[in-house]
């Protein structure tokens, strides 16, 4: 019994191990190499817009590493959010 339960310990540490790694691997994979390579895809996207608008923008969070593409509301509301371009920051 003893062996069973050391069995189902060692998978239940491989899975979650698993799990921890192919979540830095999407993470790491996933973005961009830098802040500029990010910036450059957010002005990108910006021009292929197909409405052309002073109330679209990109800006930089350096708090969340991230380029955002955002549009400005009329009214007192908050910017919305269109797009988040990540990049690695380590």
């Amino acid at each position: 019994m003893n062996g069973n339960l050391m069995k189902i310990v060692n998978l239940f540490f491989q899975f979650v191990l698993s799990v921890i790694l192919v979540g830095f691997l999407i993470y790491f994979l996933t973005c961009y190499d830098s802040a500029f390579e990010a910036d450059q895809s957010c002005h990108s996207y910006l021009s292929n817009l197909s409405e052309k608008s002073e109330n679209f923008g990109c800006d930089h969070d350096t708090e969340t590493h991230k380029w955002i593409l955002y549009e400005t509301q009329d009214n007192s509301e908050p910017a919305k959010i269109i797009k988040k371009f990540r990049y690695k920051f380590l």
